[in-house]
């Protein structure tokens, strides 16, 4: 059994560009985690960054993300984009290896990790969205029931998420922006990989409701290695 969240919980998050908060200059470019605040009830502290892998973030965030973690704090990983280009984080073991450890740490400092898989680019073939991350969503998947940490599966939510909308409408999810209708990026932009503010703001939503989810029947833990749905 888990202990009651605190009121006085953070939520911290680990992550890559589709998880940070975009810099005005990129704006309406944004990662879900600079909309969680907005949906949750506790603080936010979103220490993702563009172009992140599981290495890179012990390297340059990690020690101030841990540091700021107390009894009770939930922590939230999400990686994958930037690891599958690198050998050394292979899914099955520099990158899972690392996951595995940010969930020790994480423990250790008496808080809550919960793992997430890749969001899905909007690859599609013919009607449905092609995967395009190999055995990282699987690896994450294993190592949740592994360590019995909560999974929540954002491979599944944003491929659901842009084949619903179909080939088309899923544009708006995405930073698809015509020549000369935004100032930030005059040239235009055509990004599968990166969400506009309303896809990020969907996703934004659905995590919060898979965090509610996990701290459902006042903390109780779970079934082992479930994903977080309501």
């Amino acid at each position: 059994i888990r202990r009651r969240r605190s009121p006085r919980m953070t939520y911290h998050l680990a992550g890559d560009s589709t998880v940070a908060a975009c810099s005005p200059a990129e704006h309406p470019m944004s990662g879900w985690g600079a909309h969680l605040a907005a949906h949750v009830d506790a603080p936010v502290r979103n220490l993702a960054f563009g172009g992140a892998t599981t290495q890179t973030f012990f390297e340059q965030r990690w020690d101030e993300l841990i540091a700021g973690v107390g009894e009770g704090d939930t922590v939230v990983i999400q990686f994958g984009h930037n690891d599958q280009k690198v050998p050394e984080l292979d899914a099955r073991g520099g990158y899972t290896d690392r996951l595995a450890r940010m969930v020790a740490e994480v423990r250790e400092r008496g808080g809550v990790a919960v793992l997430c898989t890749s969001c899905e680019r909007r690859w599609f073939d013919g009607d449905r969205v092609e995967a395009t991350h190999g055995d990282y969503p699987n690896a994450v998947r294993d190592l949740a029931h592994e360590l019995d940490a909560p999974l929540i599966d954002l491979t599944v939510f944003t491929s659901w998420l842009y084949e619903d909308a179909g080939a088309e409408g899923s544009v708006a999810y995405l930073t698809h922006l015509a020549p000369g209708t935004h100032e930030t990026w005059p040239e235009g932009l055509q990004d599968n990989t990166h969400f506009h503010e309303r896809g990020a703001r969907k996703i934004a939503a659905f995590v919060a409701r898979s965090l509610r989810a996990i701290e459902r029947k006042d903390g109780e833990r779970p079934a082992k290695g479930s994903p977080a749905v309501a």
